[in-house]
Protein backbone atom coordinates (compact mmCIF):
# COMPACT_ATOMS: atom_id res chain seq x y z
CA UNK A 1 0.00 0.00 0.00
CA UNK A 2 1.39 3.06 -0.70
CA UNK A 3 2.58 5.80 1.95
CA UNK A 4 -0.06 8.32 2.78
CA UNK A 5 0.63 12.00 2.04
CA UNK A 6 0.76 14.26 4.80
CA UNK A 7 -0.26 17.55 3.76
CA UNK A 8 1.18 20.39 6.13
CA UNK A 9 -1.27 21.49 8.60
CA UNK A 10 -2.26 25.68 8.38
CA UNK A 11 -0.36 28.06 10.66
CA UNK A 12 -2.17 30.50 12.23
CA UNK A 13 -0.91 33.93 13.77
CA UNK A 14 -1.82 36.35 15.51
CA UNK A 15 -2.13 39.79 13.75
CA UNK A 16 -1.52 42.72 14.91
CA UNK A 17 -3.75 46.17 13.93
CA UNK A 18 -1.12 47.56 12.11
CA UNK A 19 -1.26 44.01 9.53
CA UNK A 20 -5.57 44.87 9.72
CA UNK A 21 -5.00 48.16 8.55
CA UNK A 22 -2.57 47.94 5.96
CA UNK A 23 -3.01 44.16 4.55
CA UNK A 24 -6.65 43.56 4.74
CA UNK A 25 -9.84 45.17 2.75
CA UNK A 26 -12.62 45.41 4.93
CA UNK A 27 -16.16 45.66 3.24
CA UNK A 28 -17.74 49.14 4.15
CA UNK A 29 -20.23 47.08 6.45
CA UNK A 30 -17.51 46.09 8.18
CA UNK A 31 -15.36 49.73 9.06
CA UNK A 32 -19.20 50.89 10.21
CA UNK A 33 -19.33 48.10 12.61
CA UNK A 34 -15.47 48.44 13.75
CA UNK A 35 -16.53 52.73 13.38
CA UNK A 36 -19.68 51.97 16.02
CA UNK A 37 -17.90 50.51 18.79
CA UNK A 38 -15.08 52.73 18.42
CA UNK A 39 -17.24 55.80 18.80
CA UNK A 40 -19.13 54.56 21.64
CA UNK A 41 -15.72 53.83 23.19
CA UNK A 42 -15.05 57.20 22.85
CA UNK A 43 -18.28 58.78 24.20
CA UNK A 44 -17.86 56.01 26.92
CA UNK A 45 -14.44 57.85 27.33
CA UNK A 46 -15.66 61.66 27.47
CA UNK A 47 -18.13 61.11 29.49
CA UNK A 48 -17.11 62.81 32.21
CA UNK A 49 -16.29 65.88 30.44
CA UNK A 50 -19.71 65.82 28.43
CA UNK A 51 -20.84 65.96 31.66
CA UNK A 52 -19.34 68.50 32.85
CA UNK A 53 -20.41 70.88 29.79
CA UNK A 54 -23.96 70.20 30.41
CA UNK A 55 -23.66 71.14 34.23
CA UNK A 56 -22.13 74.23 32.99
CA UNK A 57 -24.70 75.47 30.70
CA UNK A 58 -27.52 74.62 33.46
CA UNK A 59 -26.14 75.21 36.84
CA UNK A 60 -27.23 78.94 36.75
CA UNK A 61 -26.90 82.32 34.07
CA UNK A 62 -23.31 83.12 35.49
CA UNK A 63 -22.14 79.07 34.76
CA UNK A 64 -23.65 79.25 31.52
CA UNK A 65 -21.65 82.84 30.61
CA UNK A 66 -18.26 80.47 31.61
CA UNK A 67 -19.62 77.89 29.48
CA UNK A 68 -19.78 80.23 26.24
CA UNK A 69 -16.43 81.59 27.33
CA UNK A 70 -15.06 77.99 27.76
CA UNK A 71 -16.96 76.96 24.02
CA UNK A 72 -15.05 79.91 22.29
CA UNK A 73 -11.43 77.96 22.84
CA UNK A 74 -10.79 76.61 19.04
CA UNK A 75 -9.26 73.29 20.83
CA UNK A 76 -12.80 72.81 22.73
CA UNK A 77 -14.59 73.29 19.88
CA UNK A 78 -12.40 70.96 18.12
CA UNK A 79 -13.20 67.95 21.05
CA UNK A 80 -16.66 68.77 20.61
CA UNK A 81 -17.03 68.53 17.15
CA UNK A 82 -15.13 65.04 17.78
CA UNK A 83 -17.46 63.67 19.73
CA UNK A 84 -20.52 65.38 17.92
CA UNK A 85 -19.58 63.42 15.57
CA UNK A 86 -19.14 60.05 17.72
CA UNK A 87 -22.45 60.87 19.02
CA UNK A 88 -23.90 60.76 15.50
CA UNK A 89 -22.56 58.00 14.18
CA UNK A 90 -23.51 56.03 16.73
CA UNK A 91 -26.66 56.91 16.80
CA UNK A 92 -27.19 56.61 13.47
CA UNK A 93 -24.91 52.72 13.04
CA UNK A 94 -27.17 51.76 16.31
CA UNK A 95 -30.42 52.68 14.37
CA UNK A 96 -28.72 50.63 11.21
CA UNK A 97 -28.00 47.62 13.45
CA UNK A 98 -31.89 47.48 15.44
CA UNK A 99 -33.41 47.87 11.64
CA UNK A 100 -31.11 44.86 11.20
CA UNK A 101 -31.95 43.35 14.11
CA UNK A 102 -35.97 43.91 13.36
CA UNK A 103 -36.09 43.01 9.58
CA UNK A 104 -34.31 40.07 8.80
CA UNK A 105 -33.86 40.61 4.65
CA UNK A 106 -31.68 43.29 5.70
CA UNK A 107 -29.07 41.14 6.36
CA UNK A 108 -27.19 40.46 3.05
CA UNK A 109 -24.48 41.29 1.33
CA UNK A 110 -25.87 44.34 -0.79
CA UNK A 111 -28.55 45.44 1.92
CA UNK A 112 -24.99 46.15 4.38
CA UNK A 113 -23.65 47.77 1.86
CA UNK A 114 -26.04 50.03 1.25
CA UNK A 115 -27.41 50.59 4.95
CA UNK A 116 -23.18 51.85 5.43
CA UNK A 117 -23.61 54.32 2.43
CA UNK A 118 -27.00 55.90 4.32
CA UNK A 119 -25.27 55.32 7.57
CA UNK A 120 -21.61 57.32 6.66
CA UNK A 121 -23.75 60.07 4.66
CA UNK A 122 -26.29 60.65 6.98
CA UNK A 123 -23.68 61.25 9.76
CA UNK A 124 -21.49 63.25 8.03
CA UNK A 125 -24.41 65.82 6.81
CA UNK A 126 -25.87 66.09 10.53
CA UNK A 127 -21.67 66.25 11.60
CA UNK A 128 -21.30 68.96 9.07
CA UNK A 129 -24.32 70.67 10.35
CA UNK A 130 -23.51 70.73 14.00
CA UNK A 131 -19.99 71.97 12.83
CA UNK A 132 -21.41 74.58 10.78
CA UNK A 133 -23.54 75.69 13.49
CA UNK A 134 -20.69 75.10 16.28
CA UNK A 135 -18.24 77.91 14.04
CA UNK A 136 -20.83 80.19 13.74
CA UNK A 137 -22.13 80.09 9.97
CA UNK A 138 -25.48 80.38 10.93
Amino acid sequence: MAEAVKKPRPEFRNIGIGQILTSYRLPLAGRVSILHRASGALLFIFLPFLLYLFDQSLTSELSFEVFKVFLSNIIVKLITLVLAWAFLFHFCAGIRHLLMDTNHNAVSKEKGKSSSVIVFAVSSLLTIAFALKLFGAF
